[in-house]
């Protein structure tokens, strides 16, 4: 790492220009060749999607769900100023350019409201964002007093406007306030701010490009950017503070630098590290969408890490003394080296305070975070569907005209899909519908209808609950298991549920048989590796127990939120609904690596001190002392990076930010502050004990080495000389030794 930081800072211009060409380049390139992201979320071998595929075969073309709606509360819709009002309306859109056609008025029972069937082009004559936004317009434009229009839809949805770049906006510049609190210095507060824009920046364009080379969902690349942001500034800021406390030590510029890389430099790539494992643990599900999310976002921290042990040094040598305050330089030229910063005020109070109190406050933290935890109990994983989005969204508007009018269950139809083979099939088929009519939880049903091959036959079943009702899925349910099991016994039909809420009802069940051996696999390579870095039996099962809090507490507040609505109307995150199915995984991993961060940073300092005293209260005591302050200003940049993400106008996004950042706060302020400490306290020696068997086996791994005693002046008495340079043979006598 030594070695690096010099021919960084040595050729610094050069790594300047290879960071700004690989952007430039990646964004180039990226910008031609276009996205190529997936919306689909289906698991392949599910019921759902064998429906799907078979639906798509039989039937192409015909899986779109877009609709005109239009209702009045004026007389009917047939009032001829209404008829003809739509009627030109319809006719124009069906004219627009990626409209493939515009279906014929049905109207609802009580006439007061109807929909025509949108079909835009599929293939090269797909309409793109501009020309989806056109057709929405138009539809708009014929709304009148009386009379509300709105069109509704997944290709509609996909183009709704959304926050853009504004949460990255405003995310950077509450950590750029951060910084330059924490700093007093503009240059050195920048430098954070610059590495993990350039990295980020660099790492969504690859990501791009990825898109074309496997399966990456929509919301990786928002995903990664949100991660990204939050670790890129942290590991530069970690990295800055100490160099900047080498410089009050004296050192020049340079020597600084290379022992900041030598030291956070390297806790900074174990922690990201670490990031990246619990990241790839995804990769065990087996998922499609999930392994380009995984490598999407864990691509991201490895370009954030580079960029702060490459890009940033070299930064750090063209500010030079800057990365000082103005007082701070002053001080320095006029009395030499500053003296060492300790840990002072309420920093070294609170911890003197967790240390006499350990068992009422570790109650208290535990109490809170079991709390925050039991809106978990009522966990419901499924369907999302446009009556989550925020009222003002013409889609959101579509959808409640619907169920207005033709009832909840018109917003997400079952769809039953069969292979036919010869008459009786077909035969077999006209007679489902009666039988159907009579289930339990059925609206209403449509005909059987046969495909233009003849080889299949789809019927529609229209529930009478909303998509994302728990009777919904139960319906589904019902259907699979005892109703068509029984109605086409002795046929030769192979009838399948498809539909939006089968579809990811069968997605969250293949999630939950799969969940305890994803998180054992996280958990366990995390505390595979706390047991090489501290060499304790205790570290790792301590820091697993606190991720696991973390996560359940976290998700606690989204369920709180998302589910159950606490004021997600008013935060403009739209309606109460269920949580996306594959949100608990990549929620787990992104959180068990964040956790870990926190836990690499706190740990380290008091396994150093424990090392040198074998007194376990003074290693907890001033480990906590020491690194509460860089640990809490890295949570506050995390978490307003993750929170400014609830802007971006996706669910989905707004939920993994509200996530993130309780699940950062919690971390910070009341794991490592509260709980931590006071479990180490009263575990006492026991956290660091470690069999004699295992000791002598395990491999033995530095994250942090310690630094050399800073230059100062002499002792009184015989003159002492001290190199600026440790010897060679004395630096490797050391490692050795260390090691």
């Amino acid at each position: 790492m030594t070695s690096l930081a010099r021919w960084c800072m040595r050729r610094r211009l050069v790594v300047v220009l290879l960071w700004l060409v690989a952007l430039v380049g990646t964004g180039a390139a990226a910008t031609l060749t276009g996205s190529a992201y997936s919306d689909d979320y289906q698991v392949p071998g599910t019921e759902a999607a064998r429906a799907s595929a078979l639906l798509e075969r039989a039937f192409p073309g015909q899986g779109g769900d877009d609709v005109i709606v239009w209702h009045t509360d004026r007389g009917t819709v047939r009032a001829a100023a209404v008829d003809h009002r739509m009627t030109a309306t319809l006719r124009e859109v069906a004219a627009l350019p990626g409209v493939a056609s515009v279906g014929r008025p049905e109207l609802s029972p009580d006439r007061h409201t109807a929909q025509a069937s949108l079909v835009f082009r599929t293939g090269p004559g797909a309409p793109g964002t501009a020309q989806v936004r056109k057709v929405v317009d138009t539809v708009r434009t014929a709304a009148a007093p009386g009379l509300s229009v709105a069109v509704g839809g997944s290709t509609v949805a996909g183009t709704e406007a959304s926050g853009g770049h504004l949460s990255e906006i405003i995310g950077i510049a509450v950590a750029a306030v951060v910084l330059l609190i924490a700093f007093g210095s503009l240059a050195a507060s920048l430098l954070p701010i610059a590495t993990a824009v350039v990295g980020v920046g660099t790492a969504s364009m690859a990501v791009s490009l990825l898109g074309h080379a496997m399966t990456v969902a929509d919301f990786a690349p928002m995903l990664g950017t949100l991660i990204g942001l939050g670790v890129g500034i942290d590991y530069a800021l970690f990295i800055v503070t100490r160099h900047r406390r080498g410089l009050k030590q004296g050192l020049t510029v340079r020597e600084a630098a290379e022992r900041a890389v030598a030291t956070t430099g390297r806790a900074v790539v174990f922690a990201g590290g670490t990031v990246c494992v619990a990241l790839l643990g995804m990769l065990v599900l087996r998922l499609g969408f999930l392994v380009g999310v995984a490598v999407a976002a864990s691509l991201t921290v490895v370009l954030t890490v580079a960029a702060s042990v490459t890009l940033l040094p070299a930064l750090l040598s063209c500010i030079g003394e800057r990365a000082l305050g103005r007082r701070e330089r002053r001080a320095l030229a006029a009395t030499g080296p500053l003296p060492a910063e300790h840990a002072t005020g309420l920093a070294v109070r609170w911890s003197a305070f967790v240390e006499r109190h350990p068992k009422a406050l570790g109650a208290l933290a535990a109490a809170v975070m079991a709390v925050l935890a039991l809106p978990v109990l009522s966990l419901h994983l499924g369907t999302a569907d446009q009556g989550t989005r925020p009222a003002t969204a013409t889609t959101r508007q579509a959808y409640d005209l619907l169920a207005r009018g033709f009832g909840p269950g018109v917003n997400g139809p079952l769809t039953l899909v069969t292979p036919l083979d010869g008459a009786a099939d077909r035969l077999a088929l006209n007679r489902l519908p009666a039988t159907l009519r009579h289930t339990e939880g059925v609206a209403s049903v449509g005909p059987a209808t046969v495909s233009p091959g003849g080889d299949a036959g789809v019927i529609t079943v229209v529930p009478g609950t909303a998509p994302q009702s728990r009777a919904t899925s139960e319906l589904v349910d019902r259907l699979r298991t005892t109703v068509l099991p029984k109605a086409t016994a002795g046929t030769g039909l192979d009838v399948r549920v498809g539909g939006m809420t089968a579809a990811y009802d069968d997605f969250a069940g293949v999630v939950l048989a799969k969940l305890p051996l994803f998180v054992g696999t996280v958990v366990g390579l995390g505390c595979v590796l706390l047991l090489l870095a501290f060499r304790s039996i205790g570290i790792p099962l301590k820091a697993a127990a606190m991720n696991i809090a973390a996560v359940a507490s976290s998700f606690g507040l989204v369920v709180a939120v998302f589910q159950w609505g606490w004021g997600s109307e008013a935060l403009g995150l739209g309606g109460s609904g269920p949580i996306e199915p594959f949100l608990p995984v990549v929620m787990v991993s992104v959180l068990f690596g964040l956790s870990m961060d926190y836990q690499v940073f706190l740990v380290s300092r008091m396994y150093e001190e424990w090392l040198a005293t074998r007194d376990n209260r003074r290693a907890v005591r001033v480990g906590l002392a020491e690194t509460s302050r860089v640990i809490n200003s890295a949570a506050i940049i995390m978490i307003s990076v993750f929170l400014a993400f609830v802007l971006s106008g996706d669910r989905v996004i707004a939920m993994f930010g509200i996530g993130l950042a309780a699940a950062v706060a919690l971390d910070a302020f009341v794991l490592r502050t509260l709980l931590v400490p006071a479990l180490m306290h009263l575990l006492g020696g026991a956290n660091w004990w470690l069999p004699a068997w295992l000791e002598r086996r395990l491999p033995r791994l530095s994250i942090e080495p310690p630094e050399p005693a800073p230059a100062g002046p002499p002792p009184a008495g015989p003159t002492t000389v001290i190199p600026t340079r440790p010897v060679p043979a004395l630096a490797r006598r050391a490692d050795a030794s260390h090691g």
